[in-house]
């Protein structure tokens, strides 16, 4: 039972039920909840979004031709997805930021203020992916962002820069931006990227996956040449990066080609990769591992993505990175999963209607060991000076987190006791695998021996008052 109070009177309100809760409107939850209503499971899905299509498809319904056509195909596809969606009878519940999730799946939530909860089947975690943290000299000046926020401004609302903007980094994204800032008519200072000779000749030795994903290749390559042939300032294997700036960002600094280089912009724009959310997986115990080439943490699932906790799932991104393809499909097992086990569809029906979806998931991860080497993020810019600031919300550099160290800090959750590092409003999501490597490299020591934050309840902020509310 579940309470509900009003200034007049207090009334008992029925708990929510339902056979399947789903968790992000991305890819992964849009593809889980069709399948889940075609074979005849109530579905409740929750997302922050006004409006289906978590981060990668953001907007994508009531984007105008102009934005679809500066964002290009790949964003334009997801529409097909979301009207899917949109008829399949899936009760979505837009605006609704989770909190929490219990191992006896009740999922709560807050909305519009006030705070509900939902006694769940089987619950579905498609929280996506965020990106790496990129801690520097200078990183948390006015005029920083990071790539995918940006990105986020121009699809939900169109905003981009009016002046000569700078994307430094490495990965897919920082070109795909580029391209459709070019597209856009936005002025590109520069493209500095960390990828240098040595990380080409070791992404080589998974050729034979890039030519088995020759799609992705292409396009990739097609990003690239478009930026080149543009005329933008293109500076390989750059290396010992800083915001210039004292009380904002006035350009970036780095060596490129053996020298000392420099560039002006207000805006300055980092991105290395994405790595899996799993601040919910963490929050319910799993056990997760440490995934040496994404240099991240992963749930450990079964087949089917579920979790050591009974009844629980996670598909897409928030289980490892494969792009949004990936996601939607194992969106799709997951739904097959959840609905067998409520006895909503045999199991030989359900490894039937797997079979192809596998392969085709086989069949698009084909080029990811060679995206994870090519792209892999060089160890000073995962592992940074002490005195860079690690920990935006609390102030902690990674000086401070060495030094607890060396008074016998042993991982991350023993790092708060010593200076509150991972403590702030963000829960760690912002500082959590630097804190993870920079205590592993000073204790001399791989990552998953270290460990990582133990999160907590609330995963999004709530107040007390909101949360008595719900008694």
């Amino acid at each position: 039972m579940a309470f509900e109070a009003s200034p007049s009177r207090t009334r008992i309100r029925m708990a929510d039920t339902a056979d399947i809760v789903i968790i992000g409107a991305g890819p992964a939850g849009m593809a889980a909840a069709i399948v889940a209503r075609r074979h005849g499971a109530t579905v409740v899905l929750l997302d922050e979004q006004p409006a289906a299509g978590g981060q990668i498809y953001r907007g994508i319904m009531s984007a105008p031709l102009q934005r679809l056509n500066v964002l290009g195909p790949d964003y334009e596809a997801g529409a097909e997805l979301a009207r899917e969606f949109a008829l399949s009878g899936a009760r979505h519940i837009t605006g609704a930021a989770v909190w929490q999730v219990t191992g006896d799946r009740h999922v709560h939530y807050l909305r519009n203020g006030c705070v509900r909860s939902i006694r769940a089947g089987r619950v579905l975690l498609c929280t996506g992916a965020m990106e790496r943290p990129f801690p520097m000299p200078g990183w948390t000046l006015p005029g920083v962002m990071t790539g995918g926020a940006a990105q986020i401004l121009l699809k939900g609302s169109g905003m981009a820069p009016s002046q000569p903007v700078v994307l430094a980094g490495c990965g897919p994204l920082l070109y795909l931006l580029g391209w459709q800032y070019l597209r856009a008519g936005v002025p590109i200072a520069a493209i500095v990227d960390t990828t240098g000779r040595s990380d080409y000749r070791h992404a080589l030795r998974h050729a034979r996956g890039a030519l088995a994903g020759w799609r992705y290749l292409k396009k990739g390559l097609g990003l690239m040449a478009a930026l080149k042939s543009s005329g933008v300032p293109f500076y390989k294997g750059a290396t010992d990066l800083h915001v210039l700036g004292d009380k904002r960002a006035r350009g970036l600094g780095f060596v490129s080609g053996g020298r000392t280089r420099k560039v002006e912009s207000p805006l300055i724009l980092l991105h290395q990769g994405v790595v899996p959310n799993t601040q919910f997986s963490w929050s319910l115990r799993a056990r997760h591992r440490w995934d040496e080439s994404q240099l991240c943490w992963a749930p450990v699932t079964n087949e089917w993505g579920e979790l050591d906790v009974a009844g629980i799932f996670v598909a897409g991104d928030s289980g490892g990175i494969g792009g949004a393809r990936v996601a939607a499909l194992q969106g799709e097992l997951a739904g097959l999963a959840a609905v067998t086990q409520l006895g909503k569809l045999a199991a030989h029906t359900r490894d039937a209607l797997a079979a192809p979806l596998r392969a085709e998931v086989r069949k698009n991860l084909f080029i990811r060991p060679f995206l994870d080497a090519l792209y892999r993020p060089k160890r000073a810019n995962r592992i940074p000076a002490d005195r860079t600031v690690v920990c935006r919300c609390e102030e902690v550099t990674a000086g401070d987190i060495r030094g607890y160290v060396s008074l016998g800090c042993i991982g991350p959750n023993q790092v708060k006791s010593f200076g509150r590092c991972g403590m702030g409003p963000c829960q760690g999501r912002q500082c959590g695998l630097t804190v993870t490597e920079i205590i592993a490299d000073a204790r001399g020591v791989a990552p998953g021996e270290t460990g990582y934050f133990r999160i907590r309840p609330p995963i999004k902020p709530i107040t007390l008052g909101e949360l008595a509310n719900e008694a």
